[in-house]
């Protein structure tokens, strides 16, 4: 790797760790540098997979004021983003690379749906709460920890979007503020994208060069996107996430 591709590659780290933090899709800017400074497909996925993993641990730290008061929350979470990251990893090495690519664009469009309507969809839901005289679940019941799953298996077999699926999803089922939901997104990935990287070191070809560029970026970036990304009031987030969402269906749809 060249002096110039390397500091492409750092770049690009910084950029993912940023947008991670705030949004999510980091993948969709360092899978592409991967890709063009040479690395097959496969090496670039999993060697971007272990590098963006400090920048999900500096995010997650930058949010840890909005992450108060839900350890219980990130512990149920978790070990179900821990089952899906797993099985994701399992089934980039064992199914064809193109796998996923039909689905993909359509679940992150469906997502950004739910992101845009979810003002309206809450209230109705809280709504149909008081008539019912029911409370919302504090961890978001079975439909949350399925799509949670789901979202945490394509999460550890690639992992773009990853972000605005679990915002989309959270966002709506768990009566919190969208920074909130913010933060528990931030360590989840940091979650999958840990357990899905210590799987491909011990199956998978890593490029530690790039590994290295990636991790090194992806840390400052993570740092960066907390400050900013704690700024946002939730209308220009909502809109943020649904900018880079369409970024990312393009970007599927056109790679």
């Amino acid at each position: 790797m060249s002096l110039a591709e390397a500091l492409a590659v750092l770049a690009a780290g910084i950029g993912a760790g940023t947008i991670n933090t705030i949004v999510g899709s980091g993948t969709l800017i360092t899978f592409p540098v991967l890709l063009a400074v040479g690395l097959p497909p496969v090496t670039a996925n999993v060697s971007n997979t272990l590098g963006l993993v400090p920048g999900s641990l500096t995010g997650a730290f930058g949010y840890r004021r909005e992450l108060a008061g839900q350890r219980d929350r990130l512990l149920r979470l978790g070990a179900v983003c821990l089952v899906g990251g797993v099985t994701g990893a399992v089934l980039l090495v064992t199914l064809p690379s193109k796998a996923f690519d039909a689905i993909v664009p359509g679940l992150i469009g469906a997502a950004l749906v739910l992101v845009v309507l979810q003002p309206r969809l809450t209230r109705a839901l809280q709504a149909r709460r008081e008539r019912d005289g029911t409370a919302a679940p504090s961890h978001g019941g079975p439909v949350l920890v399925l799509g949670m799953l789901l979202a945490s298996l394509y999460g550890g077999y690639f992992g773009a979007a990853q972000g605005v699926l679990y915002l989309s999803l959270m966002g709506l089922l768990l009566d919190e503020p969208l920074q909130r939901v913010n933060g528990l997104k931030n360590v989840l990935a940091a979650v999958v994208n840990g357990v899905a990287a210590l799987f491909f070191i011990v199956v998978a070809h890593m490029d530690w060069t790039a590994v290295a560029l990636i991790a090194a970026g992806a840390t400052i970036g993570g740092l960066i996107g907390a400050r900013v990304g704690r700024r946002l009031p939730p209308a220009a987030l909502r809109g943020l996430i649904v900018a880079v969402g369409i970024v990312a269906i393009v970007q599927l749809i056109l790679i």
